[in-house]
């Protein structure tokens, strides 16, 4: 009898913001928010799971940026501040409101005193250190990511900008979790001809690959992608299953559009007087999402009936028991049709748990509780446990493709957002020119002008700015960033090809941009 396999594979990740220069952000919000919505949920999951004995198996993706910001000290203590503002703003507003409306924000204002509990008292404030605990007690496996999320297949014609990104994310990680990552989420599951190579003299064993990346890969592969598949240069690769995936991740088609839900897009701080949000969040705020969302999904319209929770709660269910029997039955099919243990990938943005999707977290939690004990057709597992097992696969050349809009590159590059890549090609041609100028100087200002040059060219070359300049998004934001990240790029190539260092402005921009303290910019040489 075969044993199939499902892959659940959570990608956390956001780009870097943080704005010391300013008091109040509103982009950092994009992180606090995660924090509340999806991060801590996720782990109270995994913690409630650990005290059943639910043999949970799960593997997280937590992006370098991502554990970079979480271990800010700066951003831990807003992020604290913000989980505060929360607490006060539901105790305003539930003083001002009657029945079920009243209901609803006290529920919010117990979920935000809960989440400032656990992540202040229990955590320390350290959530990239909670994950690591749980990946020692084997009950997920943590993998890294190239070190901004760079969109790699368009870095091409300057290969130490790849290498680069791989290289420093893999240190990170180290970094991070005091091990070798066995696995790498390819941001934007975006592969071109040659990355495997590039991971595999990083010493990394496996990636994901959209269906399609697989699908039309050399020679055919045998199994479509319900097998792994080991690329020439040796990682393996694992192919996206779509029909999972479209249950979960669509809002039209999956689980998360039914109108038992909570409306992602209606939050209380759109409705409430300004003084309201004046009183909380400091004079002059505009209005904001405060996270507050007291309305479900009823149609289109601006009109919203109150949410339910518990109905929230039991369509969780239920969907969580569609998605179990769907699983048991695509798996008892595959295991009937092949003549080896099958396998199925389901990977999703971690923030879709919880953050876009509210009731994301318990379905979760169901699910995997079912996985757990409820049949005998497939296991839980992680790629990695996969492969310990299943070590003699069919070698076979990837496609290019990314999960992106029509599977390819056209979500990073279109007419939106094609002016950037002139620019950061030539940004990283120089950063190859200066680093193999100046390998093995010793001097220390030159090393830290290196340094902060390869941290702005990283920061720009992020795909999240490409991407929302083509969702039109914080579009303004993202262009301002890459402009910000290149000229203080250029501006520092210029002190070295000068040769005048101006320590005074090195010293600014070390302390706006931070992240990867210890990074080697050697890489690109």
């Amino acid at each position: 009898m075969r044993t199939a396999y499902h892959l659940l594979v959570l990608h956390a990740h956001l780009p870097f913001v943080r704005h010391p220069e300013f008091e109040d952000f509103l982009e950092e919000d994009w992180l606090y928010e995660a924090v509340f919505e999806s991060y801590l949920p996720l782990l109270q999951m995994l913690q409630r799971q650990r005290a059943d004995g639910v043999p949970a198996s799960i593997t997280f993706t937590l992006t370098p940026t991502l554990c970079e910001m979480l271990r800010d000290e700066l951003l831990q203590q807003r992020c604290e501040r913000y989980l505060e503002r929360g607490v006060e703003f539901c105790r305003q507003q539930a003083n001002k409101r009657h029945g079920h409306e009243r209901d609803l924000i006290e529920f919010y204002g117990w979920r935000y005193r809960e989440a400032l509990r656990f992540y202040r008292d229990e955590l320390g404030r350290d959530i990239v250190g909670a994950f690591a605990n749980f990946q020692e007690e084997g009950r997920i496996e943590i993998i890294t990511c190239a070190a901004t999320h760079g969109f790699l297949p368009l870095m091409q014609n300057t290969p130490e900008a790849v290498r680069a990104q791989i290289f420093i994310g893999r240190d990170n990680y180290r970094k991070h979790f005091g091990r070798n990552p066995l696995g790498i989420w390819l941001p934007e599951c975006a592969y071109s001809h040659g990355l495997d190579s590039v991971i595999a003299e990083a010493e990394i064993r496996w990636f994901i690959l959209d269906a399609h990346g697989v699908v039309l890969g050399q020679p055919k592969p045998r199994f479509a992608i319900f097998a792994p598949y080991f690329t020439p240069a040796g990682p393996a690769c694992f192919g996206r299953d779509r029909e999972s995936s479209r249950q979960v991740w669509s809002s039209r088609e999956g689980y998360p559009g039914d109108p038992a839900y909570r409306d992602f897009y209606k939050d209380l701080g759109q409705e409430v007087p300004i003084e309201d949000l004046e009183a909380v969040y400091g004079k002059g705020t505009n209005r904001r999402f405060t996270g507050v969302k007291i309305w479900r999904i009823t149609g289109r319209g601006p009109a919203k009936e109150l949410y339910r929770r518990d109905w929230a709660l039991g369509a969780a269910d239920a969907h969580a028991t569609d998605f179990f029997h769907s699983r048991v039955a695509q798996l008892r099919d595959l295991c009937a049709k092949m003549p080896l243990d099958p396998v199925l990938v389901s990977p999703f943005d971690a923030e879709l748990f919880g953050h876009w999707w509210f009731e994301g977290p318990e379905f979760l939690d169901l699910y995997i509780r079912k996985a757990a004990y409820d049949q005998d057709v497939f296991r839980l597992t992680t790629p990695s446990r996969f492969l310990a097992i299943h070590p003699t696969q069919q070698i076979l050349s990837p496609s290019a493709s990314s999960w992106g809009n029509r599977g390819y590159w056209e979500v990073w590059l279109n007419e939106q957002n094609s002016w950037i890549y002139p620019h950061l090609h030539a940004a990283a041609r120089r950063m190859t020119q200066m680093a193999r100028k100046y390998l093995g100087t010793e001097d220390r200002l030159l090393r830290r002008v290196l340094a902060q040059m390869a941290r702005e060219l990283l920061l720009a070359q992020s795909s999240d700015w490409a991407f929302l300049m083509r969702t039109g998004t914080a579009r303004q934001y993202a262009e301002r960033r890459t402009r910000d990240h290149l000229l203080r790029f250029n501006k520092l190539y210029d002190m070295l090809e000068k040769n005048s260092i101006e320590e005074a402005l090195l010293s600014r921009y070390e302390r706006i941009d931070n992240l990867f303290q210890d990074i080697r910019w050697e890489y690109y040489a």
